[in-house]
């Protein structure tokens, strides 16, 4: 069928959060076939591990299929101000260059971002929730509030010419968020009455058998431990976990504490969700040069670094200490927080530390001090059955959860279909089936520059953290003739190999020999010359440190 006579079709592409926990991005669209106008919802980040991406800052999915497409969007939907959700909304608005719609809270964060790359807040339009509708060429969306681990969470009515399709975004049933806006069944009943074509639903906690807990239940466990804690008590939790800052802060000015923010995205949390009226009654707070003159035994220091990250409070404050605070025998720490899955390295070293100093640390603590932001398998079951949309697409999860999601809906009698990153799913019809597959993968941030996962700059990196490295420098007169021996410098490697001698002494008088052997042929020709030199290194460093390190050689030639 010719694109002209092509129907016009209805499309969702996740590219970042399907078949992973983080790095949101989802696209909807609809028209024909290559044409479709788009609408994109979330624009998120995952965060890089010493193990794999080294080096890294940020890492972000891979938007080059929208970026062709920019003249086709019609704008970008953020349903929460996680960064999984907003985090890359900064580096990529200018790619993509449409509007961009939240809500009060998520816009401030969404503002921020945008500020620190320069550009305006004007892109950013707070929206109001349903029944509100924001229409965009042939989509009209309104806001569902919804309660999540962070104020002002929605899921999203997507109302299309296919049909209505219901985007949760991040949720739990939570009647008693504590902050933010509780559970309204009413209001999911109602705007799934008149049929829903696709609900396109979070899958975290799909393995979780028992009903999810209310943010509110963890309320007298934490106060009762700041009540009995004799030293100085630290907290960590998400930054954005408002709700469960807000717990916390309460609990200690309960028991006569005061309380400090450290960490800068926690700071910036609390300011935002005062400055858009979220938080009007969290308890006074003194910054870390006044928490110094108050007694140990009435302060809370409430630090970030929930996730072991390395350069946060928490990690600083393990080492000794931060800000000019310490924590000493007797204190306690308590994580407020479920570690995400592969963060449990940096986590554990840090409670070891802060144990080394003698200080007390209690964790999770089997749910006494932590609830998750995210949708038990009942609860999901739950959505299930007030949406009863005609599909079931689950996203927010591994390849597990998703398929997991997928056997649920189906012993529920639902139709549903794995949709991983880059599978474009066509729900024109009355079942979805896969139109097309994109490609994507990830963006790293290196420093202050983007670049491809596969251009094999972290490759190289990692190659060097293992192997370590080797410089071989040569210089050559106008004649093709060495002007002295080669040296070698070297950088991560032992010094002293199995011969007991220098490392760099063994492989100068190897390259040395290589060098007075060489014939007039090879000495011209820097390509064989390099390709050779190499060789030399690499098999000088194998023989007596049993490894090949990473080797560049320069040949400098005198004119």
């Amino acid at each position: 069928m010719s694109a002209a006579k092509a129907k016009d079709r209805l499309i969702y592409l996740p590219l970042g959060g399907a078949g992973e926990i983080g790095m949101n991005a989802y696209v909807y669209g609809y028209g024909k076939p290559g044409k479709e106008r788009l609408i994109v919802v979330d624009l998120g980040v995952t965060f890089p591990d010493m193990d794999s991406t080294p080096g890294v800052d940020l890492i972000l999915p891979d938007i080059a299929w929208l970026r062709e497409r920019r003249a086709q969007i019609e704008g970008i939907f953020i349903t929460h101000a996680h960064e999984d959700h907003v985090g890359a909304i900064g580096h990529y608005w200018e790619q993509l260059g449409a509007p961009v719609y939240a809500r009060k809270f998520t816009a401030n964060i969404a503002r921020r971002k945008l500020g620190e790359h320069g550009h305006p807040d004007s892109v950013v339009k707070v929206v109001e929730t349903w029944p509100q509708i924001i229409s965009c060429g042939p989509f009209s969306v309104g806001y569902i509030p919804i309660s999540h681990s962070i104020p002002e969470s929605a899921g999203l009515v997507i109302d299309t010419p296919e049909g209505r399709l219901l985007h949760t975004g991040d949720f739990k049933i939570d009647l008693t968020p504590v902050v933010g806006d509780p559970f309204d069944f009413d209001l999911w009943k109602d705007v799934s009455k008149d049929g829903v074509k696709a609900l396109i639903c979070d899958s975290t906690n799909i393995f979780s058998p028992a009903p999810g807990r209310s943010e509110k239940s963890i309320g007298p466990m934490v106060k009762d431990l700041m009540a009995e804690s004799k030293g100085m008590v630290a907290a960590t939790t998400f930054a954005s976990n408002i709700a469960r800052l807000k717990t916390l802060a309460q609990a200690a000015h309960d028991a006569g504490r005061t309380v400090c923010l450290l960490g800068r995205s926690m700071r910036r949390m609390v300011e935002a969700a005062t400055e858009t009226g979220l938080l009007t009654d969290f308890p006074p707070t003194v910054g870390p040069e006044d928490a110094q003159n108050i007694p140990r035994e009435n302060l809370l220091l409430l630090v970030t670094g929930s996730q072991g990250e390395r350069r946060a409070a928490s990690a600083q404050l393990s080492q000794g200490s931060y800000l000019g605070l310490k924590l000493k025998e007797g204190d306690t720490f308590l994580f407020s927080s479920k570690v995400i899955p592969g963060n449990e390295r940096g986590v554990i070293r840090i409670m070891n530390q802060l144990s080394e100093i003698g200080v007390d640390v209690i964790d999770d603590d089997g749910g006494k001090y932590h609830v998750s932001g995210h949708a038990n398998r009942p609860d999901l079951e739950e959505m299930h059955k007030i949406v009863q949309p005609q599909v079931l697409i689950p996203m927010h999860g591994e390849h597990r959860h998703l398929r997991e999601h997928v056997k649920v809906g189906a012993a529920n009698g639902l139709t549903g279909i794995v949709a991983v990153n880059g599978m474009m799913i066509d729900l024109s019809g009355n079942q979805p089936t896969v139109a097309e597959y994109v490609d994507t993968g990830r963006t790293y941030l290196d420093g202050s520059v983007q670049i491809g996962a596969m251009d094999g700059i972290v490759r190289e990196r990692i190659k060097m953290a293992l192997n370590g490295v080797i410089i071989v420098t040569l210089i050559l007169d106008e004649n093709d003739e060495p002007l002295g021996d080669p040296w070698v410098e070297i950088a991560g490697l032992a010094e002293t190999g199995t011969s007991n001698a220098s490392l760099v002494e063994v492989m100068e008088e190897d390259l040395s020999q290589f060098i007075n052997r060489a014939d007039a042929k090879t000495l011209r020709d820097d390509v064989r010359l390099e390709k050779e030199l190499k060789t030399v290194a690499r098999k000088s460093a194998q023989g007596e440190i049993g490894k090949k390190p990473q080797v560049t050689v320069i040949v400098s030639r005198l004119s």
